[in-house]
Parts: structure tokens; C-alpha cells; sequence
């Protein structure tokens, strides 16, 4: 079977580039073991949207869909020290709407695929497997575990951190594990939170909390895994009361909407994300510390910017030359690492014990924090890199 893009990985930055060639020519396959689902009642894994990517996800057609009742906008964010030292970020004071939008996963990966389902340059391979790769002077073929073959341009690897594709054409990946986990649950809170985010850097980690809907809150504690283990094998009562100590009661009293989750935390770095006829999107290209609550906005970064490349490549031009993948993988590289290095330094800045570097971390919380025209630009530029993405769609 002839396409001119094949998509290995339907997760959310998969589906969203499938999403985002909806209107062009290309013929384009996307291979997935399995369909999304949603969870019961509310998903513990979270995602803090940017306001950039909210625009890219209604200009592919998904916003339209979603449960507008489960989708929180964050206006205000408060960063607390572990001396004292605290940040306030406004999205008034920063001249901006709101600083982001907060979706489950599950229900922003189910209405990408439900979209996705409706399109009809797109052919879903589900359930499917890839078995074997060729890559070829013209195209690249792809083998299906069961047999089917498809050839294409171009193939795009979306499958996540463990990337089969990244393997099987030897780009290299540097794994980077912080012996960390991400410890996720949802509270229901006796103070409501007024959309503003909370975020605490503490001798045990990094403790989160994002605003749901009504008073509600998704917590990410990313913590050393020993600690990890701990806070899992609490119960529910005990886990919300230490939850709600680590966060210095700022809530009140929580209670506990479901069982608390935990996911390895890694620094993925993958220096060549481009291999002939080949690109890396999402957790297959990169992978940071979930501090700056970037992640997912990174991987529809990339989908923004490599259906934008491939949307306005003519007619006669082929969308796997290694001019359009340099291309991809040069307006991707500044954002990704820089995200990556500055992540990366917060967090081992806010791990080290030598003497008197608490009391200089905290100081410099406090003057970033007395510096609007500094904090603003923080803000500004968060923003703007992730502008700069999505406008390749409009």
C-alpha cells in the first residue's frame, strides 16, 4: 500500500500531526497498537496546555470537541523556594488571558483519535505493529507484524520514549534517568483555588499542584523513587494529609478522588532527530524533567512545525527531501534544548545541599520576584516560543 506519510505511534503527538495535514494532499497512514480510552472518572495523568498550542489544537479541529467543563484556565501561578524565596506569575500582569489551559490526557488523546477517525486523507492501522524497516533512495517501506506493507515518503516516529523507529535507523539516544518518579493523584480541596497553579521545590522534590474544575487539583509530586514508594503505599487519607502538609495547607483539607499513580522520570536527549526519510516527533525526539510543565507542549511543537514544513511543500517537491527534515529539525532543536538545559539546572539546583546555596537559590526567587519587567518576559517568552510553532499553521 502506497501513502505519502507514515505516522508509527498514535499518541498525542502522533494523532496531532495527522489532525494538522487534514487539508492537504498527502495520502498519510498512521500505525497503533491500540485506541485510546478514557478514564472512568478523572484522569490523574494532567496536562498543562500553552495558549499557543490551544490555537493549534482548535485550528486541526479538536478544541470544538472537547468537555469545555474539564478544562481548567490557569490565571495566576505561585513558585515557592525551600527558603523562603517565591515567584508569582500573572497571566493579567503579563498582559495574556491566561498562562495555560489544564485537559486530561486521556480526553484530549480520545477526541484527537475521534478526529482523526473523521479524516479522510488518513487511514488508521489499528491494531497494528511495526515489524520491519527499509529506508530506500526514494522511500521507505514499512512491514506490518502481520505481514501488510506500506511504503511512503516519508515516515514520522511518534512511539514514545522507547522509540521503535529511532532504534531500527540507529539514531542515538541519550537516556538520563533521575531515579525520580512523578507521583500523580487528584484532591478535592476544602479552599477553592481560585485558577492559580502551585508549585513548591522541597528537600524531597518537586511538589505541584494544577487547578481542575470546581475546587479540584491535580498534584505531580516528582520525587527520588524511595520516596516515590512511600507516598504509594499511603492510604488515601494519610496521602492527603501529606499532600496537603508538603503544600502548607494553602487548600485546606483534601480528599482523595482516586488512587494516586507514578510514572519514571528520565532526561531524554536525542541529538539527531532526523535520519533519511525519516523524523522524530514527541517523546521520540526528546524527554524533560516535568518542572516546567513543557512536555506535551514540546511534542505539538514539533507536530506544528513538521505539518506546516509538509503542508506547504508543492506539489511536485517530495515531503521526505532532506532539505524539508533539515529544516524540521533546525527551527526544533533551540526550543527543545534550551527547555531541556533549563529544566535539567532547576532541578539539580534545587537538589544540591552545599552550604549557603539555599539562601542564594531563594534570594534570587525573591529578586526575580521584585523584577516585573524580568518576570513578564519569562512569561512573554514561554509564550512566544510556542507562538512561533503554531503559526505555521494559521
Amino acid at each position: 500500500m502506497q501513502f505519502d506519510l507514515i505516522i508509527i505511534g498514535g499518541g498525542l503527538a502522533g494523532l496531532s500531526l495527522a489532525c494538522g495535514l487534514r487539508e492537504t494532499r498527502l495520502k498519510i497512514a498512521l500505525i497503533e497498537n491500540h485506541p485510546p480510552r478514557p478514564a472512568e472518572n478523572w484522569d490523574a495523568r494532567i496536562y498543562a496546555i500553552s495558549p499557543a498550542n490551544a490555537e493549534f489544537l482548535k485550528r486541526i479541529g479538536v478544541w470544538r470537541h472537547l468537555d469545555l467543563q474539564r478544562v481548567t484556565p490557569v490565571h495566576a501561578m505561585r513558585v515557592f523556594g525551600d527558603g523562603g524565596g517565591e515567584l508569582v506569575f500573572s497571566a493579567y500582569e503579563s498582559g495574556v488571558d491566561e498562562l495555560a489551559f489544564i485537559l486530561e490526557s486521556s480526553r484530549m488523546a480520545c477526541e484527537l483519535w475521534e478526529n482523526a477517525k473523521r479524516q479522510a486523507n488518513l487511514s488508521l492501522f489499528c491494531p497494528a505493529t511495526p515489524g520491519d524497516v527499509s529506508i530506500g533512495d526514494d522511500t521507505a517501506q514499512l512491514v506490518l507484524a502481520d505481514g501488510r506493507t506500506l511504503s511512503a515518503k516519508l515516515l514520522v516516529g511518534a512511539d514514545g520514549r522507547d522509540s521503535w523507529l529511532r532504534n531500527q535507523v540507529g539514531l542515538a539516544a541519550i537516556d538520563t534517568p533521575y531515579h525520580e518518579k512523578g507521583v500523580v493523584a487528584n484532591f478535592e480541596c476544602e479552599t477553592a483555588h481560585q485558577n492559580t497553579a502551585y508549585q513548591w521545590f522541597r528537600d524531597d522534590g518537586v511538589l505541584a499542584w494544577l487547578p481542575l474544575p470546581g475546587k479540584r487539583i491535580s498534584m505531580v509530586w516528582s520525587t527520588p523513587d524511595p520516596h516515590a514508594a512511600e507516598l504509594l503505599a499511603l492510604a488515601p487519607d494519610a496521602l492527603c494529609a501529606r499532600v496537603s502538609a508538603a503544600g502548607t495547607h494553602t487548600l485546606g483539607a483534601l480528599r482523595a478522588m482516586g488512587e494516586a499513580q507514578a510514572f519514571p522520570l528520565h532526561l531524554l536527549r536525542v541529538p539527531q532527530r532526523i535520519a533519511r526519510r525519516v523524523a522524530l516527533i514527541g517523546d521520540a525526539a526528546h524527554g524533560i524533567h516535568p518542572l516546567s510543565g513543557h512536555g506535551v507542549n514540546l511534542g505539538f511543537g514539533d507536530a506544528s512545525v513538521l505539518a506546516g514544513l509538509l503542508a506547504e511543500t508543492p506539489d511536485w517537491e517530495d515531503i521526505g527531501a532532506d532539505r524539508r527534515l533539515r529544516a524540521y529539525q533546525r527551527e526544533r532543536r533551540e526550543e527543545t534544548e534550551l527547555l531541556q538545559h533549563t529544566t535539567h539546572t532547576l532541578r539539580q539546583l534545587f537538589r544540591e545541599t552545599l552550604p549557603g546555596l539555599k539562601i542564594l537559590r531563594n534570594a534570587g526567587m525573591e529578586l526575580t520576584g521584585r523584577l516585573p519587567v524580568v518576570k513578564n518576559l519569562l512569561v512573554r517568552y514561554a509564550l512566544a516560543a510556542c507562538r512561533t510553532n503554531a503559526a505555521r499553521m494559521g
